[in-house]
């Protein structure tokens, strides 16, 4: 038997889903915007689910305090640091309402004479959660607003959990912000940190002991400037009556451990699951009297975790370390479902191999009691772990001879088109017949309460396959008259059929499995329930031809197929542990190849293959990218590139800098690309002053995640900025993202004045010649 550490090793957790376990956080924003429910109703919601959260980690040493947000993390960092935009100052209301103002452009009721321009929003690192910019500039001053994190903090006193307060680290901050102007964000940081060492000390004053103090930053590349800005701040920070947890995870700190471990904080978090390679050196170089939180099992996917082996590796270092060593989750909780234990459709078997985030925190447990008092305490546990892990490594569910063949046959001449994009452009010109910047959507169109009641219907057997497919087909013909009415050039049928774009093609797939509660947030009230990869991938059957072909049949204009890319699919799914991430894109760029070319020959002349995941994989350390980018760019071009000439493929980016990506981006070699550039007020395009690209592109110039319907002044003002750098015979005209989350009143006006600001800039290049 191994003995036990002879100190007691702590546990704790870095955040926890803040949504709940049926969303109940989402319903409650949603009832709040429109009017529905009160403040006090939304601000009960959220205390309650709180309450719940709290209760969930009972009896860690720690619990964080401050990871819950009505809306989004940095968000809630720049109103607690004071950092408001100018654009929001003095108007009307309470400080939710300025707060949903930066969000989403609106609150709740607000009148459009209240409506402003939201925050811009892009991926937090390399996860699919979205963060809203902090915003910097000349005129930027920082005050301290401490009631919402000392709010929580007396929440979680009062109902008896030992508060770890959670905040943004200020390198970070700045470095995930931008500014309006000149100004370099690093300038600020002079600024900044005294509201920092006040926060800091106010919360010292209340008796907290620990603030975990988040700085992903330090997994990615540095310049000198931003690593001397680390010492800088740390220093400052030093003499805080607290003792500060310095929480890195996502990745390896490579050329920043030793700065990391030099810092002058009580702790450091490392990320053991990416990172376990550098435990040592962190051991080797961390001062004798500094606590070491070693992130041990995965918190962004949902895998049980493989407790033995863990052990094996883990007993050692806590003989080590003694009480200096913690245990936590490798990052935040929130990039997972709340309880598996909510899933009753799934089959004994599968469900056994799944930990949500209830189950992970129920894994440390064992961990944590099996370091502290032998694994003969868990004996039980452990035996019952070790079965469900055999069972899916035995699984004949798991792989597919047949599929690996076809993976095993892939060459370079499945990522060709038969001709180069100025001869292909020629001929999709002849046939497409557009005008100069046409319009189109990007796809989806508002998933009304009727659509969403008759799939629930469906699903429960309330409707029959043919009643729910009449009922379907009514809802594209309304979404194909209401596009014709507009006016728009290429139309879409509206994805009422697709509960969403990743989880509906997963269902069709084998090698996928689906929860019923796996919701994890995307940013504000959006919530995805990414679907279960845990096999080889195949296409059974055509996924989407029907409904496209029928949506064909209702008009004279073209057409868009509307699909979902390898990348994307791979990126927004808990994917397997027990492969390369390559090998499930290659299975997967095989099934969505399959379905291109079915619906070229169902006579579908234009196809689009969003790839709005694209950038989210990348690695956050340069000298992983183009790994990463030479096998994401040939799944794509697998997929895409089976087709004749005449056939344009479309691809679609939303909310992701990939201006220093853009050279893979354009040997995607897609005919069209639609991007987002509606929040940014066209900066993703300022790559193209230096890079020509080659091919067509539509920036966004409608933001959909706002209700704010935007003028035909803006969108001309913006496609003016996109033709001062892209050639207006390649431009398009569309929304950034597809409208799905919008309500039809807000969408008619919106693409009313989009085509209307076509028909302008028609005028003006008629004007012009």
């Amino acid at each position: 038997m191994r003995r036990p550490t002879e100190h007691k090793t702590l546990l704790h957790n870095l955040g926890f889903p803040r949504i709940g376990a049926r969303r109940e956080l989402k319903f409650a924003q949603e009832a709040f915007w429109k009017g529905e429910a009160t403040e006090a109703a939304l601000l009960g919601t959220a205390a309650d689910l709180r309450q719940q959260n709290w209760q969930r980690q009972a009896g860690l040493d720690f619990v964080p305090v401050g990871d819950f947000s009505l809306y989004d993390q940095v968000l809630d960092m720049s109103f607690t640091l004071g950092n408001l935009p100018a654009r929001i100052q003095g108007l009307e209301g309470s400080e939710l309402d300025q707060y949903f103002r930066v969000a989403r452009g609106r609150s709740a009721n607000d009148a459009d004479d209240n409506a402003v321009h939201a925050g811009e929003m892009t991926k937090w690192f390399d996860t699919n959660y979205h963060y809203i910019v902090p915003e910097f500039s000349a005129e930027t001053c920082f005050s301290l607003n401490p009631a919402r994190l000392l709010t929580q903090l007396a929440e979680a006193r009062e109902q008896g959990h030992n508060a770890k307060p959670v905040l943004i680290g200020p390198i970070t901050y700045l470095l995930l912000g931008k500014s309006k102007d000149e100004t370099q964000p690093l300038s600020l940081l002079a600024q900044l940190l005294p509201v920092y060492a006040e926060l800091l000390d106010l919360l010292a004053e209340q008796g907290v002991e620990w603030v975990q103090i988040d700085e992903p930053a330090l997994v990615t590349d540095l310049s000198p400037e931003w690593q001397d800005a680390f010492r800088t701040a740390y220093a400052a920070l030093s003499d805080s009556g607290v003792k500060l947890l310095l929480t890195t995870y996502f990745g390896q700190l490579g050329d920043n451990l030793e700065l990391a471990c030099s810092l002058p904080v009580a702790g450091l978090h490392l990320d053991a699951v990416n990172a376990r390679a550098e435990v040592a050196s962190v051991i080797r170089q961390l001062a004798a009297d500094k606590v070491l939180s070693l992130g041990v099992v995965n918190g962004r996917n949902i895998w049980k975790t493989d407790l033995s082996a863990l052990l094996d590796w883990l007993e050692p270092v806590a003989q080590q370390l003694g009480k200096r060593l913690w245990i936590a989750p490798s990052c935040s909780l929130l990039h997972v479902p709340v309880d598996l234990s909510s899933e009753q459709t799934l089959d004994a078997e599968f469900h056994s191999w799944l930990a949500f985030a209830q189950q992970k925190l129920d894994e440390l447990r064992v961990i944590h009691s099996a370091l502290n008092h032998g694994r003969d305490s868990v004996v039980a546990e452990l035996a019952e772990n070790l079965a469900a892990l055999n069972s899916r490594r035995t699984s004949h569910r798991v792989h597919n001879p047949r599929v690996q063949k076809a993976v095993g046959a892939i060459d370079a001449a499945l990522g060709e088109r038969n001709s180069p994009y100025p001869q292909r452009v020629a001929v999709q010109r002849e046939k497409l017949k557009l005008p100069l910047y046409p319009t189109t959507t990007i796809g989806s169109f508002p998933q009304t309460q009727g659509i969403r009641q008759n799939r629930r219907a469906f699903k429960r057997g309330e409707l029959d396959a043919g009643e729910y497919e009449i009922r379907m087909k009514q809802e594209i013909e309304f979404s194909v008259k209401q596009q014709e009415a507009l006016g728009l050039d290429v139309l879409v049928h509206g994805e009422a059929e697709r509960n969403d774009m990743v989880e509906y093609f997963g269902e069709q797939l084998d090698g996928y499995a689906f929860s019923q509660f796996g919701w994890v947030q995307s940013y504000g009230s959006r919530c995805v329930k990414p679907p279960i990869l845990f096999g080889d991938i195949s296409r059974p059957n055509a996924m989407t031809v029907e409904w496209i072909k029928y949506a064909q049949s209702l008009t004279d204009k073209p057409m868009k197929g509307m699909l979902t890319g390898p990348v994307t699919i791979l990126n927004w799914s808990f994917v397997r542990d027990d492969q390369p991430r390559s090998l499930s894109c290659q299975q997967l760029a095989l099934a969505i190849r399959d379905e291109v070319q079915d619906l070229e020959a169902a006579g579908i002349n234009i196809i689009q293959i969003d790839e709005a995941a694209l950038r989210e994989g990348l690695p956050l350390r340069r000298s992983q990218w183009n790994e990463y980018l030479s096998w994401a760019v040939e799944s794509f071009r697998i997929s895409a590139n089976g087709v004749s000439d005449t056939t344009q493929i479309h691809t679609h980016m939303c909310y992701s800098e990939f201006n220093d990506i853009i050279e893979a981006i354009a040997q995607m070699d897609a005919d069209v690309i639609t991007i987002e550039t509606s929040r940014s007020d066209m900066e993703l395009l300022d790559v193209f002053d230096a890079f020509h690209y080659p091919n067509e592109i539509g920036p966004g110039v409608y933001d959909i995640h706002s209700p704010n319907i935007p003028s035909v002044e803006q969108m001309v003002k913006l496609m003016r900025l996109a033709a001062q750098r892209i050639p207006a015979e390649r431009l398009w005209v569309n929304p950034d993202c597809g409208l799905k989350t919008r309500q039809w009143s807000e969408v008619i006006p919106a693409l009313q004045n989009m085509v209307e600001a076509a028909r302008v800039l028609r005028a003006d290049r008629a004007a012009a010649a």
